[in-house]
């Protein structure tokens, strides 16, 4: 796949590693792509991706997910 971008010293200070790397955690942030086809995209490996997601805040676990385990630790019993 090409893609082609507007001729800009902006947009040339940036390089292809780095377009790619961001275009595949804008992708995951948005439930488009799973962390192995981001760090596949990006062309690194996913501990790679992963902390560039975490340098990102770009979270692992959905909002929905986290309140499902959330309310699943409210049952359990105290000790």
């Amino acid at each position: 796949m090409n893609l082609e971008l507007p001729d800009s010293p902006a947009v040339q200070a940036i390089s292809a590693a780095d377009l790619r790397l961001e275009l595949a955690c804008a992708l995951y942030a948005r439930g488009r792509v799973s962390a192995i086809t981001g760090a596949h995209m990006a062309g690194v490996d996913l501990f790679s991706f992963q902390h560039a997601l975490a340098d990102r805040a770009i979270t692992r676990v959905s909002e929905a997910a986290f309140a499902r385990d959330l309310a699943a630790l409210e049952t359990l019993p105290v000790r």
